[in-house]
């Protein structure tokens, strides 16, 4: 049997251990992850991006948590609090933090600081000038983050499939096991397709997030012009 026939036998699209079920299984483990990684990256990223202290922390850790081999910490983890879904969370939340917290500082603490300080001129506070400059002129390069981080995590849990966890991982790990290489094939496309699609959606949900007049710089002008009108109304005053 070919990997096709595998993949549109009407067998393996129903019952336990099916494909839709793997594939619901497969973005379970994925959005849990990227909610934990993006609850933790998202606020720290700003506020060391907002403060200027700690960057090189950031950058340090990113590098060093990218370098950790995913497979020998899944399964150290394993070992110290045994199976179960624990262990291989912790080592996806560990992947998928890097490119959401590097993400976000880079894109607070590239903001221009023309803007910054006309935001301040303007009368705004510390957190004001973070939640109404500073983030929103972010926002793409936090949502570039995001996206890579879901493709690495999507492509990385099917090793979770090695220390007994599900998803569409089952499909290779047991392919291998039984030098089923059809499935295995079939598990490889699957996971693919999920992240194509995956990226996809998120580049969409980008476009929804992001306005055009803040991808074009919109915000900034907006900003500049806020701050010059201002500047304008007190000369006159004085």
């Amino acid at each position: 049997m070919n990997f096709l026939g595998w993949l549109f036998d009407p067998a393996h699209w129903s019952g336990a251990g099916s494909i839709p079920q793997r594939l619901v299984e497969h973005i379970g483990y994925t959005a849990l992850t990227m909610l934990i990684a993006i609850v933790i990256a998202v606020p720290l990223g700003a506020w060391i991006g907002h403060t200027g202290k700690g960057g090189f922390l950031v950058v340090g850790s990113a590098n060093g948590l990218r370098a950790l081999p995913t497979l020998g910490v899944l399964i150290l983890l394993v070992q110290w609090i045994g199976l179960g879904i624990v262990g291989p969370l912790i080592a996806l939340v560990l992947l998928a933090v890097p490119p959401v917290l590097a993400g976000t500082y880079a894109g607070v603490r590239n903001v221009d600081a023309s803007v910054v300080d006309a935001a301040r001129g303007m009368g705004m506070r510390g957190r004001e000038i973070l939640f109404g400059v500073e983030l929103p002129n972010a926002l793409p390069l936090i949502t570039g983050g995001v996206r890579s981080s879901v493709l690495q995590v999507i492509s990385t849990a099917t090793i979770a499939a090695y220390v007994g966890l599900n998803g569409l991982g089952r499909y290779i790990i047991d392919g291998l096991s039984t030098r089923d290489f059809p499935q295995m094939i079939a598990g490889s496309i699957l996971v693919a397709l999920l992240a194509v699609v995956a990226d996809l959606v998120l580049a969409g949900l980008q476009k929804l997030l992001v306005s055009p007049g803040l991808q074009t710089g919109g915000t900034t002008r907006r900003v500049r012009a806020l701050a010059t009108r201002s500047t304008d109304t007190a000369a006159q005053a004085a």
